[in-house]
This record gives C-alpha cells, structure tokens and sequence, in this order.
C-alpha cells in the first residue's frame, strides 16, 4: 500500500493522480496542483520524525530551490503530510510525463540514439551540472545517470533536467573531496579504491559513462552481460565509441576519453570543462536524424541497465489518437503529457509529432 492513494487531497491543494516510482526512502506520485496544473510529488516514507529530521531530510528540496537552472529540476513546495503512515515530509517539483533518459534510451530498441540527440541530452545535463559545480564550495551531485536525468519538451523544443539530488554533498573546501556514494556502475575508479575520493571529476565520469551508453548501448569498461563491480574492469583499455557505432567520430571519441580517463588528472575536472567541448563539438558528417542499427545478438539491445519492456507501436498509436482527441478540446498540456509518454513506447512518432507537443506547451492549438 501507498503512503498516498489516488484521489487524495494533499494540504488542500494537491490531488494525488497515481504513483509514478519508488526508491528505498520516497514515492513520487503525479499530483495536479489547484491552479498550477501537474507537478510530481516526493513523499519521504519515514514516519515520526523530528522537526530538526524533517529539516535534514527536506535538505534535497532546499538545496534545489537555491538552484535555478533550466536544466536542473525545478522545485515548487516543501512540507509535511498526513500519509497512510503517518505524518511525512514532501516536496513538489517540475513533473516531466517523458519520464527519464534511461526510458528514452530504451525505447529505441535496437537503434541507437541518434548522435545529435545523445550529444544535445548530455549538454544540456552538463549545463545545469556545471552551475552545481560552480558553487562555492562545489556541490556534487554523486548520483548522475540516466534514471536520474529526465527528458521532456517546453516551447523551445527537447530539454533534459537533472534530478535526484538526495545524494549530492557539498565538496570538502580543503581536499574538492567528498565521500562516494551512488550507482557502482557509475562510479569512477578512484572512488572504488577509496571511498573518500568522490568528486566533481567523478561526476563527469558518470557523465561520459551515460553519454557511451547512449551512442553504444554499453558501458564502457565492461561487458554489458555481466558487469564486474571491482577494479580490475579498467584494466582494458577503453573501446572506442565509433568501432562499436559508426555514426560516431573522432571528435566524439576524444571527448569521451577524457571523459573517462582512469587517472582523475587527465579527466575533466568539472562539467565546466566538460561542457566547453561538447559545446564545440560539431558532428563529423551530415547525421541528421538517421536512425542507426546496432550490430550483436538479437534479443540483447538496451539491457545494459538491466530488463525492460520493448517499444509498443500499437499502443503508442492509440496514445497518440488520444492526445489529438484532448488537444481538440483544449487540454493541451493533458495532451503534451500523453503524447509525450507515447515518444517512450515508439520514437519513431518523436519526429512526427514534436513540434504539436512545443506548440501545445506554448498554449497554442494546431
């Protein structure tokens, strides 16, 4: 059972639409606001806390409101609930119906992301991490990966956010060190060696891990069947994103392999770095947006991050239908959201139909 259910009324202004994920510590649920349309809701599950607890673990929720970014997660209210377990904090932030990288990575299915959309996601994340990494001291996130980044559209077209930072910490004003926390599959490799190494580079390792993904349908440093958490992974040399996709060039190549450098010092050392590069980057032939297949065993596309239900075109298809027939009545940022969440079961439709999404959002009918 929820901490919420369906229907609830949350403080007098929030309706709870339905659950939309679960961590160890949260729920997150679709709620619309009163007068502000959807939002998404972080309900926290631990109970009985004191006001000085609510304060520490509200600290995700305070942190983002200190940092406006178009590509960060944009955080509305804070508070406390009654919930099915008692009195629990919240806080109440942008809701994306595209939902996360890692859902818009699978849903290509056995294509890869095409390179200018790879590349344009991961900039634009780079963008909202270099103003956290530009803080003083720097703050660093210690959990970045495609769950953690959410992809949706606004009046300017595709935007991507990054989200989630229960983990991110403050860097050590002395050492620019923090103690690691996070995914193991995205963890540099100084920080499997010592667990206070974290850091902004360790960030940007996360960054380029995400990025090879995206072009390669792999991590780097491992086989995807069966991923090894110890160090002796970066023994092998980094393969080349371009050998395993051939829509990728050298330019993309060298960016990823400073990305990913075993020793910190030859890695960018902040998203700063990385993002002066990725803004140069120009792709190295006319790629447009060609949708390439990837070369293995059938069956084995997009399982890097583990199983996963493959694209769906027919009910894509009747997503889309739906969203058309709400537009028609002028619910356009019902219709957005529909037809957003339909990109993620066939993407074929994102070419299709994402100008009517930037144009809904726009609050215009077409």
């Amino acid at each position: 059972m929820g901490l919420l259910h369906e229907g609830q009324i949350v403080r007098g202004t929030y309706e709870v639409e339905r659950l939309v994920g679960e961590g160890g510590f949260a729920e997150v649920y679709r709620v619309k606001h009163r007068f502000m349309g959807r939002q998404a809701m972080k309900v926290f599950k631990m109970v009985g806390m004191t006001v000085k607890e609510i304060e520490e673990m509200l600290a995700e929720a305070i942190l983002l409101s200190r940092l406006h970014h178009p590509n960060i997660i944009h955080v509305f209210d804070a508070n406390v609930t009654e919930t099915s377990k008692g009195i629990c904090g919240f806080f109440t932030m942008e809701y994306v119906a595209g939902g996360s990288l890692d859902q818009f990575w699978k849903s290509y299915g056995p294509t890869f992301v095409p390179v200018e959309t790879a590349v344009e996601i991961v900039r634009q994340v780079c963008r909202g991490l270099a103003l956290a990494h530009s803080q003083n001291p720097p703050i660093v996130h210690r959990d970045v990966k495609p769950q953690n980044i959410l992809v949706g559209y606004d009046h300017d077209g595709l935007r991507a956010r990054l989200s989630d930072f229960g983990l991110a910490k403050r860097a050590n004003p002395l050492t620019m060190l923090v103690s690691g926390r996070g995914t193991p599959a995205f963890k540099a490799p100084e920080v499997l060696k010592d667990y206070n190494a974290d850091s902004c580079a360790g960030d940007v390792w996360a960054l380029g891990c995400t990025l090879y993904l995206l072009l390669t349908d792999r991590l780097p440093y491992t086989d995807p069947e069966s991923f090894r958490r110890d160090h002796a992974r970066f023994e092998q040399p980094l393969v080349p994103a371009s050998r395993l996709n051939a829509q990728v060039g050298p330019g993309l190549d060298r960016i990823l392999a400073r990305a990913l450098a075993i020793d910190r010092r030859e890695r960018y050392t902040d998203a700063r770095e990385m993002l002066s590069d990725l803004e140069n980057w120009k792709a190295d032939a006319p790629l447009g947006g060609k949708l390439s297949h990837r070369v293995g065993s059938p069956g084995t596309d997009k399982l890097a991050l583990g199983p996963y239900t493959p694209p769906n075109e027919e009910q894509a298809r009747q997503m889309v239908a739906e969203a058309m027939s709400l537009a028609k009545r002028f619910r356009l940022q019902e219709a957005a959201d529909l037809m957003e969440e339909a990109f993620n079961k066939w993407p074929r439709l994102r070419e299709r139909y994402q100008y009517r999404v930037t144009l809904w959002r726009e609050g215009k009918i077409c």
